[in-house]
């Protein structure tokens, strides 16, 4: 990322002006305290300061503290545990040169100790790094504000949020990316710095958050990657999500991401207010089709799936999101396709031969599908009320086709909740006395059908006598008030026992 050098021991050991003289070689520091953000400076001769003192510091001393019998060794180690990154000894104040002491236990604990000389008052050393952290927040907030120029000048180019976010990542210096409604990657900066599996994981989590509602500015790890993770759009009608692969943002970064949200905010807002008179435009059209007259839709559109056509309606399905999937997909590959919202739901409209697609949305999203036998445009109206009857069979997610439904029985499309009623009321009686005696006439009938109405192999599948299952039959027939000895009889019932729930 491109921010101004953090203030830190290593650039105050480097003032000149300062004349201090880092003590410890470089074997005997661990990597990082001389290039970790330095904090503050601090001076105290106390024996114990570290009540005093918050981690990431650099303490200074005259060592006075020392002529009372204070434990070097332990001294240093408090300093250590309590995150100090380096001891300044200001030297010909109070003693002579450093002690040899304090140079081994800052060598054994790791901290890095450096001499203050005489001429240089401590609070000169801590002027010094005062003005490096002004001078380090002073060119944070001048880039901020040469980055916000830089992203408003993108934003009036042609195809202006791709610029933006180009912007934004070259300005961070990370990868940038933003993702649609649909969890596809619209644009991003570096083109091709990401895999496309952690691009993939990526907008499956962009999915989650915007179904879900999530809070923004959530952090993720893929792959090795850390990712942070921006909503665009207000809540409760959230567009998508800007991904930066960076963990942690300073206030000025942040605050140049907050613009470039609501800036994509905006542009989104403007393409959506255009998608929703499209799809105005698009159900008008559709009444048309389901007329039987595809001229209107030739006429507004240009073209039409090419016959033969499958229509498929998803009844519970995200409306934009499907919608934008869709006309991706036909920007990327050529797809021929119309999709429409209706009160029946999600409407789409497309070739026979890219069926297929249909499964990938129903799983992509979770969603149910109903989809049409293969027909022309001079049957849409039959095509859409097959795939009506594929949804309302479908009860799990996925893709039902009609041909499917009504291929494995007509008593499944007749199975609607007032048939079940209607079944379960005349089967009542027997049920009620199969519950309170214990016998089992229900499941009689039911063998005693699925044997076409033949007593002797019904008998032994239920492992009865025939005249013990005759006499059952004759019993159920009374109690129902059916002649089971008639075949119209023995189809009603069997239409009944295939339509009540178990």
């Amino acid at each position: 990322m491109a921010v101004a050098e953090e203030p830190t021991l290593r650039a105050l050991l480097h003032r000149r002006d300062l004349g201090l003289a880092l003590v410890s070689s470089a074997e005997e520091l661990p990597d990082g305290p001389l290039d970790r953000p330095l904090r503050w400076v601090h001076s105290s001769d106390l024996a114990d300061p570290t009540p005093f003192l918050s981690e990431d510091l650099a303490l200074l001393t005259t060592g006075s503290q020392f002529d009372d019998a204070v434990d070097i060794d332990t001294y240093v180690g408090r300093l250590a545990g309590r995150g100090v990154l380096g001891l300044g000894f200001g030297t010909e104040v109070h003693r002579s040169g450093i002690p040899e002491e304090l140079v081994q236990a800052c060598a054994e604990h790791g901290m890095p100790l450096f001499e203050v000389p005489y001429r240089t008052p401590f609070i000169a050393v801590a002027r010094a790094h005062a003005e490096a952290i002004a001078a380090q927040a002073y060119a944070r907030r001048s880039w901020a504000l040469d980055t916000q120029r830089a992203l408003a000048l993108a934003a009036l180019r042609p195809h202006g949020l791709d610029a933006t976010v180009a912007e934004l990542g070259r300005r961070l210096d990370v990868w940038a990316g933003m993702f649609d409604a649909a969890g596809a990657l619209l644009s991003s900066h570096p083109r091709g710095a990401i895999e496309p599996g952690v691009l993939e994981d990526l907008g499956e989590r962009v999915i989650e958050i915007l179904t879900r509602g999530l809070e923004a500015g959530q952090s993720l790890t893929l792959d090795d990657r850390t990712f942070t993770l921006f909503t665009v759009g207000r809540g409760g009608h959230l567009r998508g999500v800007i991904a930066l692969a960076v963990d942690v943002l300073d206030p000025e970064a942040r605050s140049v991401v907050t613009s470039v949200i609501a800036m994509a905010g905006l542009a989104m807002e403007q393409s959506e207010q255009l998608a929703r008179s499209r799809r105005r435009l698009h159900a008008q059209l559709l009444g048309s089709l389901l007329a039987d007259d595809p001229g209107l839709a030739r006429r507004v559109l240009g073209a039409l799936p090419p016959t033969p056509i499958v229509v498929a309606v998803a009844g519970d399905a995200p409306a934009g999101p499907l919608t934008d999937w869709w006309e991706r997909h036909r920007s990327e590959h050529g797809t021929p396709s119309f999709i429409a919202e209706s009160e029946d739901g999600v409407t789409v409209c497309l070739s026979a031969s890219d069926e297929h697609l249909l499964d990938e949305v129903a799983v992509r999203f979770g969603i149910r599908i109903g989809v049409s036998a293969p027909e022309g445009y001079d049957a849409f109206s039959r095509a859409h009320a097959q795939a009506l009857t594929a949804l309302r069979q479908h009860g799990d997610h996925g893709a039902a086709r009609y041909a499917d439904t009504v291929g494995s029985s007509i008593l499944t499309a007749l199975a609607t909740d007032e048939a079940r009623l209607v079944a379960e009321s005349r089967l009542a009686p027997l049920r009620e006395h199969d519950a309170r005696t214990g016998a089992d006439l229900e499941h009689s009938l039911r063998t005693w059908l699925e044997h076409d109405a033949r007593a002797e192999s019904a008998a032994a599948a239920l492992g009865v006598h025939r005249h013990t299952l005759r006499s059952r039959i004759a019993q159920a027939g009374g109690m129902l008030g059916i002649d089971l000895s008639a075949f119209p009889a023995r189809a009603e019932l069997w239409t009944l026992l295939q339509t009540a729930r178990d």
